[in-house]
């Protein structure tokens, strides 16, 4: 897989994969304009979006359907340091909460992200000539 954000001033980017772009921002308040997305929150939106991915996939598998279903990730931050140390993922939909949490269990398994989360990758950062 490959990402490629591209840089625009201030603190705008674009992030392109395949044949998709997304719009990098911060909010005003941060100094930036507001035209996107935070990197955290597309961080935690890639969290978001493939838990619900794999729980709508767990479900499929067993003629389930969770209609309504959303999945809400909450980032807590310790004091004022750059990182995240708590995410929480919380599921919801239109059935028992009993299925729902079997099909959460069920669903860790197959949710790229909260994977990598779980098994951290090591991160290489590398400088290179401009193309």
């Amino acid at each position: 897989m490959e990402v490629t954000a591209t840089f625009h001033g201030g603190f705008s980017a674009t992030v392109t994969a395949r044949d998709h772009t997304v719009q990098v921002d911060e909010p005003e308040t941060a100094g930036g304009n507001d035209d996107g997305f935070m990197p955290t929150e597309l961080l935690f939106g890639g969290l978001a979006s493939c838990f619900a991915l794999a729980l709508g996939h767990a479900a499929r598998k067993r003629d389930v359907d969770l209609s309504n279903l959303r999945v809400t990730v909450t980032a807590h931050r310790p004091g004022t340091e750059l990182r995240y140390d708590r995410v929480v993922v919380s599921a919801s939909a239109d059935v028992e909460p009993e299925i729902l949490a079997d099909f959460v269990d069920k669903a860790k398994r197959f949710c790229w992200v909260s994977n990598t989360f779980a098994s951290p990758p090591e991160i290489e950062y590398t400088a290179t000539e401009v193309v």
